[in-house]
């Protein structure tokens, strides 16, 4: 496990690359040690033949190219030889302004407006939250992890007194619901709809029903026969009165249900209009509504029904949590996949997604990215710089050490021009 500060070498390929690393330093070193040899085997070789004057000048210009990008190597990392001498280790005495400087680079460079919503625009969001909602697992996994968090969200809602709150202001907004003109409203376009024609046809079948039965025409008869004389109870006008009325009522209604344009229908609408009328302007009616509000607001039973309905949802939802119940579950994951299907259909909508992520995350970055600037300064000045330095040495040192290649080789070229030049003068 990495900590921070520190710094993993069990990277692929990392074991290989120290290995090569240090076979490249030991050629590099090898090689400035010829170069060397060479210099000195030439110089006592001179009075043998001029040639080796070429020789030694090539030699001793590439041992000093050598040995001097050596030291820039090294004095790049470390103290050459351990000498505490000027401007060397240059990255470790540096470390706090390198930090300062590359959180301000990242910071100016790479999180400008511009760059991040030019980088944010090509990433189509909308597609991969409907791909990801789609999948069948996916969405039955985050069903599941939805589930394990409702109840710890349920038990949050219940000591928080959030429940309680959500209680007082549901309550107070229905007490602030002015229901006469809701009222009115609803019942003008109930009217308006001719949905009333119909309330007044069951109104009369039901009326129909109940005078035909025998238990009604039984108690209509009492009623007429206490107010007849008793001439006439001895005729059974009682019995006749009664099937008279039924006989007639029946006959009204049947004429009412069967003409749409019936003049009984027409005294309806008038009735209902004028009673819509007044519900919306008569304060009296304005206030019996009021008055039925708190009165059912005030009620004990709706309070005890709240709770009841809120006891069984929080069981629901914590057997479902618990695996006892998959109906919830199932539910939920249906759902999400249904919306990453009709999401993936909307083209609009995931333009519309997309847009609204990107003005997100771009006003995030832009609000942060003076915060990752420091963050990024913060954990380079708490690197352990020797295993930076052995981390960037392992990566890149390899071709550092081809400096070294090229630096003797430049110099030995460089020293054998001047020799030339040296001996054409001399010539001349």
């Amino acid at each position: 496990m990495i900590v921070p500060g520190t710094f993993s070498f069990d990277a692929p390929g990392d074991a290989a690359r120290a290995a090569e690393l240090r076979r490249v330093k030991a050629l590099a070193t090898l090689v400035l040690a010829a170069t060397l040899a060479l210099f000195i085997t030439a110089k006592l070789l001179l009075h043998v033949h001029p040639a080796f004057g070429f020789v030694a000048a090539f030699a001793e210009a590439a041992t000093i190219g050598g040995l001097a990008d050596w030291y820039a190597v090294v004095a790049l990392f470390k103290r050459p030889l351990g000498l505490p001498i000027p401007h060397t280790a240059i990255i470790q005495s540096n470390q706090h302004r390198i930090a300062d400087k590359l959180g301000e680079f990242i910071e100016v460079h790479f999180l400008e407006a511009a760059p991040v919503e030019a980088k944010l625009r090509q990433i189509d969001f909308g597609s991969f939250i409907a791909d990801w909602l789609r999948d069948r697992k996916r969405s039955d996994d985050l069903a599941r992890f939805a589930l394990r968090l409702l109840p710890e969200a349920v038990s949050a809602t219940e000591t928080s007194g959030l429940m309680t709150f959500i209680s007082r202001r549901i309550t107070t907004q229905l007490q602030g619901i002015d229901l006469a003109p809701l009222a009115a409203g609803t019942l003008r376009g109930f009217v308006q709809e001719g949905r009333h024609q119909g309330l007044l046809d069951d109104i009369l079948r039901v009326v129909h029903q109940s005078l035909t039965q025998p238990e009604t025409m039984a108690v209509i008869r009492e009623k007429i026969r206490d107010e007849l004389p008793t001439l006439l109870k001895l005729y059974r006008a009682d019995k006749f009165l009664v099937k008279r009325i039924v006989a007639s009522a029946t006959t009204f209604f049947e004429e009412v249900r069967d003409d749409p344009q019936h003049p009984f229908r027409g005294e309806f609408n008038r009735m209902l209009l004028s009673f819509v009328d007044r519900l919306g302007s008569d304060k009296a009616f304005a206030d019996r509504l009021d008055g039925l509000k708190r009165d059912l607001l005030a009620r004990p039973e709706l309070g005890d029904l709240a709770r009841n309905i809120w006891s069984n949802a929080r069981s629901f939802i914590e057997r479902s949590a618990s695996g006892e119940t998959q109906v919830l579950q199932q539910h939920l994951a249906g759902m999400f996949v249904k919306a990453g299907e009709a999401l993936a259909a909307d083209a609009e909508l995931r333009a519309e997604i997309n847009q609204g992520l990107v003005a997100v995350l771009r006003s995030f970055v832009a609000d942060q990215k003076s915060g990752v600037s420091s963050f990024i300064s913060d954990q380079v000045k708490a690197w352990d710089m020797g295993q930076l330095i052995a981390l960037i040495e392992i990566n890149i040192g390899k071709d550092l050490q081809y400096i070294r290649f090229n630096g003797a080789l430049i110099g030995g070229l460089a020293g054998l021009a001047l020799y030339t030049m040296e001996l054409l003068l001399r010539l001349l």
